[in-house]
């Protein structure tokens, strides 16, 4: 093994340590600083500042590396399109509630990137890829325009987004926004597919 070799393969220990530290953090609901995220693994401040120089994309960073299921153990069970798309719904509502803290430290971020007239490509679209999976998948006989805003009025339906508009604004519990998703997807569908047929 060379030396560059290892200084590379300590750069990425190194790395990995930080983003950890953030996510111990925001697991707390503690606010995540380079600092406070470099000292929970014994990294030192003037090390972390190597690695990562602001707050904001440490905390996206690390909220973007939560693991997230892959589709087929997303619909698993699920026995037609409808309960697909339901599925993959609700997984990212409860995704979103389960890391909470972290996609709301990474959406204040993105706010104040875009306040500050950011041009950066907008969020991950995990959400899409999925509900675009399970339309392809069965013959919908919806046109790509139909389809676009299907997958459009969905991905407004789960998230972070959702949770926002349900229980901060409308005063839903966490069960309550589980079983309102549950009813914007159907009545998403149902006013689809009547459309289209």
């Amino acid at each position: 093994m060379t030396k560059s070799h290892d200084r590379t393969a300590q750069r990425e220990r190194t790395r990995q340590a930080i983003l950890e530290g953030a996510r111990q953090l925001l697991s707390k609901g503690k606010t995540v600083t380079v600092t406070a995220a470099a000292a929970e693994n014994g990294v030192s401040k003037a090390t972390s500042y190597r690695y990562f120089s602001d707050a904001g994309v440490l905390v996206a960073e690390a909220v973007l590396d939560v693991s997230v299921k892959p589709y087929e153990a997303v619909v698993a069970g699920a026995q037609d399109l409808r309960g697909k798309l339901k599925a993959i719904c609700l997984y990212y509502l409860d995704l979103s509630l389960e890391n909470e803290a972290g996609f709301r430290q990474f959406m204040a971020a993105a706010m104040t990137e875009w306040r500050a007239g950011s041009t950066a490509t907008a969020r991950g679209g995990r959400r899409v890829k999925m509900l675009r999976q399970a339309l392809s998948e069965h013959d919908t006989g919806l046109s790509g325009d139909q389809s676009d805003t299907l997958v459009r009025a969905l991905s407004a339906s789960t998230g972070l987004e959702a949770i926002i508009a349900l229980i901060d604004v409308a005063g839903a519990t966490p069960q309550d926004a589980r079983e309102t998703t549950a009813f914007m997807v159907d009545a998403i569908v149902d006013k689809m597919f009547a459309k289209a047929g």
